[in-house]
């Protein structure tokens, strides 16, 4: 997740194009001297990395809070698959929306991560969803959905024999995509204040993370990390004294 989703959401439209602006971003990577640990050093723009409110985290010492539910109001939209050698990511066409804190936040994309890069009370999963929705002035509230090892995901069939194998390249979906096919069915949630999970690791991101995980099968999970060539997880970070509200 990048900053950059927030300045194109603050400017225009233009999110058709996530992830795919490396020309103008510093290289980074998820290990060696580019890694997560030297992210903050690499750029000046990317000294938040560093900060206090950092994500993911390891979700523990809940708080009980009575959350109310999320107000989910998803079509089909997806509308393009791309590799952008950080992760798979689908974008997303206007019309699909949450309501959390009585405002609305339009979902722009959704991509993932393997292993998964928060965690629950200490456990990994194998692959962890990102839903990025955006209210209008740009703030980011991402719904995170975490995948067991088990029985084949009928959602990520639709779009998993789709993934482009380069990094840069991307596919037009035969048939839009419908994202609610990704979540589970009780909906019961965490929610802490976090940041992206990439450079240049922005603060002040909603989190959103589903208690139930949903299944893919040891083949979807094989699949996506083939296609990375390696884990694309930023390890936890600290927690800071933040709450994790449930």
């Amino acid at each position: 997740m990048r900053k950059t989703w927030t300045s194109v959401v603050v400017g225009s439209v233009l999110w058709a194009c996530m992830g795919a602006w490396a020309a103008d971003v510093p290289h980074w990577s998820y290990a060696g001297e580019d890694g997560p640990a030297e992210w903050a050093r690499l750029t000046p723009e990317n000294a938040t990395c560093a900060g206090r409110n950092q994500s993911p985290i390891n979700l523990v010492g809940f708080i009980h809070a009575q959350l109310k539910p999320i107000h989910f109001a998803y079509q089909a939209g997806g509308t393009e698959i791309l590799n952008n050698g950080h992760t798979v990511q689908v974008n997303y066409a206007p019309g699909s929306s949450i309501t959390l804190d009585g405002t609305v936040f339009e979902l722009k994309q959704f991509h993932f991560h393997a292993p998964s890069e928060n965690q629950i009370r200490g456990k990994s999963y194998a692959l962890e969803g990102h839903l990025v929705h955006a209210d209008k002035d740009g703030n980011l509230a991402v719904v995170a959905v975490m995948f067991r090892e088990g029985a084949a995901n009928k959602a990520l069939a639709k779009i998993w024999p789709l993934m482009p194998t380069e990094a840069g390249a991307k596919m037009a979906l035969p048939q839009a995509f419908a994202a609610a096919g990704l979540l589970p069915a009780n909906r019961a949630y965490y929610r802490f204040s976090g940041s992206l999970t990439t450079p240049p690791c922005s603060e002040g991101v909603r989190w959103l993370v589903m208690k139930a995980p949903v299944s893919a099968s040891a083949e979807q999970i094989e699949a996506f990390t083939h296609v990375m060539h390696h884990p694309n997880n930023r390890p936890v970070q600290a927690v800071n004294g933040r709450t994790v509200l449930e």
